[in-house]
């Protein structure tokens, strides 16, 4: 992090990792993204504007030791080996101001935008626009920095909102000393991958140069400066696939906030850099949410310095851009899932495929299981394993008679079998709820759902029985699938009483006429399945919407206890 003082300084302690470099590499490296060229960084040595352990050198080849501290200042322009560098041109834009005055401005820094120029970045940059539509903030108005003038602390390219800028010279030195001095309260909004362990923490964790990649950050268990952020998890999406945090810095180290998050495991959504595994993974996700982080999903939200010649707190705050905001709504508008459930032979698959003729997209778990016993199923593998060749056929399949003959005689032999199964059925399920999250609604008939809690663990959002006269199920239905009345006791056994079944339901279908009727009572379970997948996506964008103001003011008694 750069040490700014109205002379232009900067400062460095020297990690393990540096130990044995140049001087005008070192400085070379650390001021490159300044925009200050190696060229330059070689006259400002040669001229003794730098130092080691306090004491002047002016070689460029002296080779740094760890722990030292290294000091280099730029030189007045016309004294610059190197002569000025060219100013920056005024270029044409449209920049908000949240607060104006003669001294200052705090600005709305778009995503995507460099703050000044560098020999990466020549622009344009906010430093271009701010000086077209402030004209008196360019340095021959008000006599600043003319590569950076107004500019007092930094946002990365890829982050949006709030700045302050200095319109004058002496407000940038008020300002300066300001954040230098930890005077400033600055709160983020971060989306970032997975749910945190602890829903509010204190990461201080010190940083420096990466040691192998010089052009990242991070913690370094030694020889890092001091760097403390505290976050908060304001919400966390279905299933904990991602979160909001709101991150307050209380030192402004270069990619605190990604470096910390990722240091806790739970970088940023859509920054590379700091989450390579997790970016590449959610870039190959099957819906479009792969498609809703185009930058590194870090906001500033909450401003407040003092001001430059009153020294009252200049407060605001700004709710997330349109990409911010659709992201989090991505997240939300997921499918809304509905589990299927009731009792053996009572119409559940027949249910199942008046909703798949209706276009839904759906899923069996006894068609789940054909699979796995089938031959190369992974659960007729794991039965092999567990009991030799006792249930398996010449083709690899399961021995599906003898099985259920040995779990009839056996409650122990049932429930070992269902441990095993049930787990891959639930593991293939999730896997279709994922593949088909762009849908407003996907349904899967899983006939002990109940008895194995998903209803309480998030598997699923709602569950759907149906209800079938007694003497229906067990007469003509069970003839229709040449189900022996002591099989259909037997499976009825396994589960849970009707009555117990649909007192857990949130919808229940009936099953007491034709098929004609029950593929109306599909459609009615379906529009029912809809208005709930669209009155809690409302209630989702209603609660985002009262976040932002709720937030601040809970950041303006933070600020200001009472």
């Amino acid at each position: 992090m750069t040490n700014e003082k109205s002379e232009q300084r900067w400062e460095r302690t020297v990690t393990l990792s540096d130990a044995g470099t140049r001087l005008d590499k070192f400085w070379g490296r650390e001021l490159a993204g300044e925009g200050v060229s190696r060229g330059r960084v070689k006259g400002w040595i040669e001229s003794g504007l730098a130092l080691v352990d306090g004491e002047v050198t002016t070689k460029g080849n002296l080779k740094l030791a760890r722990g030292q501290v290294a000091v280099i200042r730029a030189a007045a322009p016309e004294a610059d080996p190197l002569g000025p560098a060219s100013p920056p041109e005024p270029v044409s834009g449209d920049i908000e101001a949240v607060y104006e005055d003669e001294h200052m401005l705090v600005i709305v820094k778009p995503a995507g935008l460099t703050v000044h120029p560098a020999p990466s970045e020549p622009g344009p940059t906010l430093v271009n626009l701010l000086i077209h539509q402030w004209p008196d903030i360019a340095a021959e108005n008000s006599g600043m920095d003319p590569q950076r003038p107004g500019i007092v602390h930094r946002l990365d390219k890829d982050t949006s909102g709030l700045m302050a800028v200095a319109r004058t010279e002496s407000a940038r030195l008020a300002l300066s000393a300001s954040f230098a001095g930890h005077e400033t309260f600055k709160v983020y909004l971060a989306l970032v991958h997975g749910r945190p362990e602890l829903a509010e923490g204190v990461i201080d964790a010190p940083m420096g140069r990466h040691p192998t990649h010089k052009t990242l950050m991070a913690v370094l268990p030694k020889g890092g400066r001091e760097a403390r952020s505290d976050y908060r998890v304001l919400w966390t999406g279905p299933r904990g696939l991602a979160s909001l945090a709101a991150v307050r810095i209380h030192t402004g180290r270069t990619h605190q906030i990604r470096v910390h998050m990722a240091h806790i495991g739970h970088p940023l959504i859509g920054d590379a850099a700091y989450g390579p595994r997790e970016n590449a993974e959610w870039s190959r996700r099957p819906d479009r949410l792969a498609g809703l982080a185009p930058r590194q999903m870090l906001h500033a939200f909450y401003l407040s310095v003092p001001h430059p010649v009153t020294g009252e707190p200049v407060t605001r705050w700004l709710a997330p851009p349109e990409d911010f905001r659709a992201l989090l709504a991505g997240l939300t508008r997921e499918c809304l899932r509905v589990g299927i459930v009731g009792m053996p032979g009572g119409g559940k698959s027949a249910l199942l495929k008046a909703l798949r003729d209706m276009g839904r997209p759906c899923f069996s778990a006894d068609e789940c299981v054909a699979g796995l016993y089938g031959p190369g199923g992974d659960g007729a593998a794991m039965i092999r394993q567990r009991f030799g060749g006792n249930y398996t056929l010449d083709d690899g399949s399961v021995d599906k008679r003898a099985l259920f003959a040995a779990m009839c005689a056996s409650e122990g032999m049932r429930r070992e079998v269902m441990d095993m199964i049930h787990p891959m059925v639930r593991h293939q399920c999730e896997a279709f709820f994922q593949a088909h999250r762009d849908e407003p609604v996907a349904y899967a008939e899983v006939p002990l759902l109940l008895e194995g809690g998903w209803h309480k663990t998030g598997a699923v959002d709602l569950v759907a029985g149906v209800r079938c006269p007694e003497a229906k199920r067990t007469g003509e239905l069970r003839e229709l699938r040449r189900l022996p009345p002591e099989v259909l006791a037997v499976f009825d056994s396994w589960q849970w009483p009707e009555a117990d079944k649909l007192a857990a339901c949130d919808l229940v279908v009936d099953n007491d006429r034709g098929l004609a009727e029950l593929a109306d009572g599909a459609r009615r379970l379906d529009q029912a399945a809809l208005t709930a997948w669209e009155r809690r996506n409302r209630e989702a964008a209603d609660r985002m919407d009262a976040l932002w103001p709720e937030l601040a003011a809970e950041l303006d008694a933070v600020r200001n206890p009472a």
